[in-house]
């Protein structure tokens, strides 16, 4: 089935952050969810005990884009360069050599790779425009994201 062109997709915003005390430790994601038009939002964060930042980054992604109930025109705004740069460059090249990239002469796995298949499988649902956003410069959501983010990790720390 062919995709719909992007006129008649719904727009939204989805905002992400992802953190994490030490690297690795417990973390924490956070995303909002906003549909522009009708001003509906959602914010929604959860932790491990034991991950990464680059992980908790790559899920916050994944957990906003699994909440759309049917393909959309998404604006992610982040400010992981992670997965900004995971998304634009490195995906398809992880794909094309199997899910390996190389370092050197040599060919390893791709670091996260259950969270970069995700998000490749998402992504093909929808029409995606990633932006950068400066993180902790009062940028609103992605302070709030941020915020969601520690606290989601901060249950972790209390044991």
């Amino acid at each position: 089935m062919p995709q719909p062109s992007r006129a008649t997709l719904p727009n939204v915003e989805l905002y992400t952050d992802g953190a994490c005390s030490g690297n690795p430790g417990p973390g924490g994601w956070a995303f909002i969810l906003r549909h522009p038009a009708s001003e509906k939002e959602i914010e929604s964060s959860g932790g491990e005990r034991e991950t990464t930042n680059n992980r908790m980054e790559l899920t916050a992604v994944v957990r906003g884009l699994e909440a759309l109930k049917r393909p959309s025109d998404v604006k992610l705004m982040t400010d992981s360069v992670y997965v900004g740069k995971g998304l634009a460059e490195w995906m398809p090249k992880w794909k094309a050599n199997g899910w390996r990239r190389r370092e050197g002469k040599q060919w390893k796995e791709v670091k996260n790779e259950d969270l970069w298949r995700q998000l490749d499988a998402l992504v093909a649902d929808h029409k995606l425009t990633y932006i950068r956003v400066a993180g902790h410069s009062g940028h609103p959501e992605n302070d709030r994201c941020d915020e969601l983010a520690v606290a989601a990790y901060q249950q972790y720390l209390k044991r």
